[in-house]
């Protein structure tokens, strides 16, 4: 059971580092809400990690250092890694999910870009999706169809990130958009770093990405209504809240440069009342035949995982672990280059 001090610390976190979780959290059951405020705490601590330090690589490794000891149940002497481990007792939690979303972090410190839409998908997959899927564990829920579609909502909502994002992305010579789509619009990648601009080729393929979120928002609909009753409001809410974000971005006329998009309290509000009107009609309506959909290929390992089917085709520790390894090789030559360029500048 999680500590109510590390609860308390995590709760804060979320407060102040994930505002729009932290508001569909709200209405969910205390019994999934704690955990769930422990899970986006230990998530946001491991996407800062990597994300504001310089070092990347060596933090990446740190974090499976952090997470080989919650796993042991030795946890680093830390609020949300002692709550992240008691999450693991509590839940049984597939260590396959973390080392998903630890692999997706290892991407972004090898600065990776995504040339297709599938690409795009198998990144989502593990920095988002394997947090939707962490979801469903928290709430008992290892049904396959519904894991499938907590699935398509983290891609979703990935996906309209980095569409309200681009703009700071670029900024940090980040680009998540698929290269494929910026070639077809004739936008040359390493141009658009040098001097991002909201074009009108641009707008376009920011356009045609919130199109393949919203419709990975409606699919994902029809696996809310296969949750605990009590637990549909809070996921009706994430989903409406974040798909409001990608409705900011369309008033903006899909320009994501000139400014990031912003929802308020009052929209949020409203998402949250909707949520729980929607949650009701769950109750009434017939199961929506989508939810029998096959899963995006690039997230059905995570289901796999999930449900307990052992993966198909590969050990999943060992193709992260072999990864890591890729990363800590790069880490020591970047590391020798610097320290051989320092030694021939006092030469």
């Amino acid at each position: 059971m999680i500590a109510p001090a590390d609860l308390d610390h995590c709760r804060e976190a979320i407060r102040h580092g994930s505002l729009s979780f932290h508001a569909a959290s709200r209405v969910l059951p205390a019994r999934v809400r704690d955990p769930a405020l422990a899970l986006y705490a230990f998530c946001r601590l491991a996407d800062d990690e990597v994300d504001l330090k310089q070092d990347k690589a060596a933090s990446v490794l740190a974090l499976r250092e952090r997470l080989d000891m919650a796993y042991a149940g030795r946890p680093r002497n830390a609020a949300p890694d002692r709550a992240f481990t008691a999450l693991i007792e509590d839940f049984d939690m597939p260590r396959a999910l973390p080392e998903a979303m630890l692999e997706g972090l290892a991407w972004d410190a090898m600065e990776r870009r995504y040339a297709t839409l599938s690409d795009l998908n198998a990144y989502s997959a593990r920095v988002a999706s394997a947090v939707g899927a962490m979801m469903c564990v928290l709430m008992r829920v290892r049904d396959g169809n519904a894991l499938a579609r907590a699935c398509d909502l983290g891609v979703a909502m990935q996906l309209t990130n980095i569409a309200r994002d681009v703009g700071e992305d670029a900024a940090e010579g980040r680009l998540y958009l698929p290269t494929d789509w910026l070639k077809e619009a004739g936008i040359e990648p390493d141009a658009f770093l040098a001097d991002p601009q909201p074009t009108a080729a641009l707008r376009g393929v920011v356009r045609r990405l919130l199109s393949r979120a919203d419709a990975l928002y409606h699919r994902a609909e029809a696996g809310i209504g296969a949750l605990p009753v009590d637990c549909r409001p809070g996921i009706f809410a994430a989903r409406h809240i974040y798909a409001g974000i990608g409705g900011q971005v369309r008033a903006r006329g899909y320009d994501p440069i000139s400014g990031r998009a912003r929802t308020n309290t009052t929209q949020k509000l409203g998402w949250l009342g909707l949520s729980m009107l929607r949650a009701g009609v769950t109750l009434v309506m017939p199961r929506q035949a989508t939810i029998y959909a096959r899963p995006l290929p690039e997230v059905a390992f995570l289901v796999d995982a999930a449900a307990r089917v052992r993966p198909r085709q590969e050990d999943w520790s060992d193709r992260v672990v072999s990864l890591l390894g890729q990363l800590e090789a790069q880490d020591r030559a970047r590391k020798a280059a610097l320290q051989a360029g320092a030694v021939r500048s006092t030469s």
